[in-house]
């Protein structure tokens, strides 16, 4: 898409409309100077490093990370309208390398023809990949655009390391409920872009919409909007707690599918699993489910947690947990939910054990400090004559010729005898097999205990013989 230039540009081009009526409330009402904006003091408090850069038109490649409704691209646009630079908007939603390569044109023969300096403003810049991540980069370097990127995410986990380190980041917080009730009173009085005092709110009324606003500004002067609509088609003037109950009845919960939301109820999710407490679990999984999260997400992790926290303790967990993944992908939603509740349930009250872990990154241990050591002989395949000639696949014994399908043998390189890298929990069947180990193991050291005698009495012959 081509990029939107000019500090009234089409990023905010709904505040220009002619009809102002026609721009929604929380549009009309963003701030357009660094002291009409509301809350994030830590930021923009006075001799902060930001608010500086701005009035000295100094300003960075900035990243502005924050939940919804804090204020980023409403600082974007103040820093436009503040500055002498000019500004280019693109999201990252629908523009790719080449919108990148046309604004950075722009911003060269801007450069070179007017000596003006270009803001490149990117919102969402999470959705770029890393591709277009490193398009921007040397531009950045050069100074040819000052990149100001807008983000949900957790930029350390979603902007590239090289264009991080060339941006400051500053972190945007959810608005206090004080700083919710000054805009909610802004818009109330405002004559020009608010509801021209045509309303009068109870304090009720602005304790309840910014008790429920999770902090959000635009969700906040939204529900103001919808509820002055409904008190205006029932005639009434005054703003109830019951408006803003009824404006903000759909409530949406507070959690980005892909941001510190997303990875805190999910952290929350598989700890509950741990734990051991299918109510936990039951809440969150419902919890993740009702905001939107994939369902497919949630099974994947649920697969992997049989493998890791409960393992050979209940090796049904696994099968219980392919098998609900498989029945979503049959039934899908909304009836999909009740095996992953099943599941999630079945998981939190196994017994657990994280022996499928300890063994995976001991065994990996001895990889990489030993390297690829040699395979004993006796376990070699030898399909062919020389091969057998050579020792290969001779002395091997063949379990099932053995009482009880077992015999004594060692099976790891020589360098590792002895080691172990799978300890059983003893939690569920584990103790069990916690037993049958040990009985074997214990074959195998008597087993490596007569070899060594036998070793030794050779030794000894020889040596007489010698003498």
């Amino acid at each position: 898409m081509p990029a939107r230039t000019g500090q009234t540009s089409d990023l905010f081009r709904a505040t220009a409309a002619r009809d102002l009526s026609l721009v929604p409330l929380a549009e009309r009402m963003r701030p357009r100077t660094v002291d009409e904006i509301v809350g994030q003091p830590h930021i923009l408090g006075p001799n902060s490093l930001l608010r500086e850069a701005i009035e000295t038109d100094q300003v960075p490649s900035l990243i502005f990370w924050g939940p919804p409704g804090t204020g980023k691209t409403t600082l974007a646009r103040v820093i436009a309208a503040a500055t002498q630079a000019e500004l280019v908007a693109l999201s990252a939603v629908d523009s790719g390398i080449r919108d990148i390569r046309e604004a950075v044109a722009q911003a060269e023969r801007r450069l070179a023809e007017h000596r003006q300096r270009t803001l490149l403003f990117i919102d969402e810049i999470h959705r770029f990949n890393k591709a277009q991540q490193d398009a921007l980069l040397p531009h950045v370097e050069r100074g040819t655009v000052t990149l100001i990127g807008a983000t949900t995410e957790n930029p350390s986990f979603e902007v590239i390391s090289a264009l991080l380190s060339r941006c400051r980041v500053f972190a945007l917080r959810p608005l206090e409920e004080a700083d919710l009730k000054l805009l909610l009173e802004r818009a109330l009085a405002d004559k020009e872009r608010g509801l021209k005092g045509a309303f009068v709110a109870r304090p009720e009324f602005l304790d309840h919409v910014a008790q429920h606003s999770s902090g959000d500004a635009r969700r906040a002067l939204s529900a103001l909007e919808i509820a002055a609509a409904r008190t205006r088609a029932e005639r009434r003037d005054v703003l109830e707690t019951r408006d803003a109950e009824e404006a903000l009845q759909q409530k949406t919960l507070l959690y980005d599918k892909s941001g510190d939301a997303h990875y805190d109820t999910i952290s929350a999710f598989i700890k509950s699993l741990r734990g051991s407490d299918p109510d936990a679990a039951a809440y969150y999984l419902v919890r993740m489910l009702e905001a939107g999260e994939e369902p497919r997400f949630l099974l994947r992790r649920m697969v992997i947690f049989a493998a890791e926290d409960i393992g050979n303790a209940d090796p049904r967990a696994l099968g219980v947990a392919v098998d609900a993944l498989r029945a979503f992908e049959l039934v899908g939603l909304p009836e999909g939910v009740l095996p992953m509740t099943q599941a999630a349930v079945f998981l939190a009250t196994c017994p657990k054990s994280n022996s499928t872990l300890t063994t995976y990154s001991n065994a990996r241990k001895a990889v990489l400090e030993h390297g690829p050591l040699p395979v004993p002989l006796k376990l070699r395949n030898a399909p062919t004559p020389l091969m057998k000639a050579m020792g290969y696949s001779g002395g091997y014994r063949y379990p099932h010729n053995f009482s009880g399908n077992y015999v004594a043998e060692q099976y790891l390189p020589d360098a590792l005898r002895g080691e172990r890298f799978y300890e059983a929990s003893g939690n569920g069947e584990e103790a069990e097999i916690r037993d049958r180990l040990a009985r074997w193991r214990l074959e195998v050291e008597e087993r490596r205990r007569a070899e060594e005698a036998d070793d030794a009495a050779v030794s000894a012959a020889a040596r007489k013989i010698d003498e």
